[in-house]
Formats: C-alpha cells, sequence, structure tokens
C-alpha cells in the first residue's frame, strides 16, 4: 500500500493500459478517479476495483473536450480532496501512408493524442499550483522516439507528447512540481481493434511486444 495518500486521474482507463494502470495503483492503495467515454467498460474497471476494497471513482468524459477535462479534476477534488497526479494515457492510433491519410483522420490524432494531452494536464495544473504540488504523467510511445512508416502521423503526436513533457521538465526545474513520460513498445491491448473501427482498415503491429500489465508496473514505479 505504498501509495495510500495518492489521488491519481488516468485518461482513457476503460481498456488496455488504462485499466491495467488502474487496477495496480488501487492495489498500492492510491484512490483512482478514471476518464473514458465508454460507461459501461468504466463501470465495470470501477465495480472490479471497489469489489477488491480498493477507492476508484468513474467519471465519463471526452479528453478533446477542455470543459470536460475541468469536470474531470473538480469530481476527483470533490471525492478525495485533493489531486497528486494525471496520468495522460488516452490516445488512438493511425496507420497508412501519409499521402493515403485524410484530413480528419490528421486532426482526430492531434486532437486526441495531443489536445488530450494538453486539456488534461492543463486542469491538473490548476489543482497543483493551488496544493504546492503534483505529478504529470504522459503515455507516449517507442515511435515518439522514432518514427515508423505507414504511422507517421501517429509518431509525430507521440513525439510532440515527448516534447511536452520535457518542457514542463526544464519549467519544474526546482519546484516541487514532477513531469514523467513513458514509453511502451507494442502492446496487447484493444488499439488495433480500435483502428479497425474508427477508420476502416487493419494493421499488425511487429517488433517487441509486452503486456499492459508490464506498462502499468513501469507506471507505478515512476509514481513511486
Amino acid at each position: 500500500m505504498r501509495l495510500a495518500s495518492k489521488v491519481i486521474i488516468i485518461t482513457g482507463a476503460s481498456a488496455g493500459i488504462g485499466r491495467a494502470t488502474a487496477e495496480h495503483l488501487a492495489a498500492e492503495g492510491a484512490a483512482v478517479v478514471l476518464c473514458a467515454r465508454r460507461t459501461a467498460e468504466l463501470d465495470a474497471v470501477v465495480a472490479g476495483i471497489t469489489a477488491r476494497g480498493g477507492r476508484a471513482l468513474g467519471v465519463m468524459a471526452d479528453v478533446t473536450s477542455e470543459t470536460d477535462m475541468r469536470r474531470l479534476v473538480a469530481n476527483a477534488v470533490e471525492a478525495f480532496g485533493r489531486l497528486d497526479v494525471v496520468i495522460c494515457n488516452a490516445g488512438i492510433g493511425y496507420h497508412r501512408r501519409f499521402s493515403d491519410t485524410p484530413t480528419d483522420a490528421m486532426r482526430r490524432l492531434v486532437d486526441v493524442n495531443v489536445m488530450g494531452t494538453f486539456y488534461a494536464a492543463r486542469a491538473a495544473m490548476d489543482v497543483f499550483t493551488r496544493q504546492g504540488h503534483g505529478h504529470i504523467i504522459a503515455v507516449s510511445s517507442i515511435v515518439g522516439r522514432r518514427g515508423i512508416g505507414g504511422a507517421s502521423l501517429y509518431s509525430a503526436t507521440k513525439a510532440a507528447q515527448l516534447g511536452f513533457i520535457e518542457g514542463l521538465r526544464a519549467e519544474f526545474e526546482d519546484t516541487p512540481f514532477r513531469a514523467s513520460v513513458v514509453f511502451p513498445v507494442g502492446t496487447a491491448t484493444e488499439f488495433h481493434d480500435a483502428i479497425r473501427r474508427d477508420f476502416g482498415h487493419d494493421t499488425i503491429g511487429h517488433g517487441p511486444k509486452q503486456t499492459p500489465d508490464d506498462v502499468a508496473r513501469a507506471i507505478v514505479k515512476c509514481v513511486i
């Protein structure tokens, strides 16, 4: 129970890395506030955590809405009295040659992966500033360090998260605030199913693989 004093927001928490992270953090005693758009899946995660004796709150919200992210943060503080960490995990993928990528797909990736990170972090920062402490964590991707063919836009959005966190770390020097970034490799989630559902095409990931629990354990270490 190393995190019994912590209140932590996780976006994109209804499945995959977000869900695993919520479960691992709750097992360490943290109060977790979970954000997702899919109410049924979100409720199932919350129910599972509370059934095991954990503390969890689900908030249906869209990371592309600044208003929703401010409401998410307000709900966390109302429920648990504080906010210590925000984990900007919500993200979507896309895999197609740049020349074949429509403008609406470009905009959607930027809105979710980049603006969604900004909105959640900015809303949390208002609380962190009042409290005098706080930690922003962005879940990027290994392709944010080295882009891959067929995923130039996705790679760009993940690199944007890296640049954002590096900039924050410079701003936060000699302050009580922290900023971190996580770089998962290929992870066994519904990521590729979501690409098929949202954009209508299939893709198969290559390279090393890991489980959501692998990433969640790394995030727990980062929080601690």
